[in-house]
């Protein structure tokens, strides 16, 4: 019996050692209800981040239509089609702690273009029933099958050569793990977007510069 009793203290704690915080991901929720939208047609480079005329429970103001993006999943596959966009988790103990969660996710088509499918998120980093995580939604173009990660698209989205955007941090109380049931949460809506090009910033920089010395020569 004693026996018994050491195997399976040894088993529960074998649990407790790889066991992992879990988060419902989604844009859909009973908290609320978020859209990812594409890039700028006029201007590429634009980052929205804010509750749009679309998302609940309170409608926003933030013109994302209006600047000329469409919702992720407009259409169903290409470039930012439902299939060839990605969505990850960032989660971790506290601000500064962010890692990517798994699985990533796709996203929504149809009428619920924009809306990322719901998959429940595992934070390797995160205690089974914490107290509370502070977490971020990612998103990219995955059109080319490159950057089937956070990890990847990141790098390829600082060079230019991807669009993708992120939503502010927002903490989460009571992370599903043993006790809790993986927890719904709710995230501001934001677009995809370039990061110009180390050289587009050169050109800034040295258009500013020729501007400053011809107005002191004036």
């Amino acid at each position: 019996m004693k026996k018994l009793i050491l195997a399976a203290f040894a088993v529960t704690a074998a649990v407790s050692v790889f066991a992992q915080g879990t988060i419902q991901f989604t844009g859909n929720s009973t908290v609320s209800t978020s859209h990812i939208w594409g890039p700028s047609s006029s201007a590429p480079s634009l980052s929205l981040v804010g509750y749009g005329s679309n998302d609940k429970p309170t409608a926003g103001t933030t013109p994302y239509a209006a600047d000329g993006m469409t919702l992720i999943g407009a259409q169903l596959g290409g470039q930012y089609g439902a299939s060839m966009t990605l969505a990850q988790l960032l989660g971790g103990p506290s601000a500064g702690s962010l890692a990517p969660a798994t699985p990533t996710t796709t996203f929504r088509s149809g009428t619920g273009a924009g809306v990322l499918s719901l998959v429940t998120a595992t934070m390797a980093n995160v205690a089974p029933d914490a107290a509370s995580a502070v977490v971020e939604v990612v998103a990219w173009d995955d059109s080319s099958g490159l950057y089937s990660s956070w990890a990847t698209a990141s790098t390829a989205w600082m060079s230019g050569l991807i669009a993708a955007g992120m939503s502010p941090e927002v903490t989460v109380p009571q992370i599903g793990g043993v006790v809790n049931t993986a927890p719904q949460f709710g995230f501001q809506s934001f677009n995809l977007y370039f990061i110009p090009e180390p050289a587009s910033f050169a050109l800034f920089g040295l258009g500013a510069a020729a501007l400053l010395i011809f107005r002191r020569r004036k």
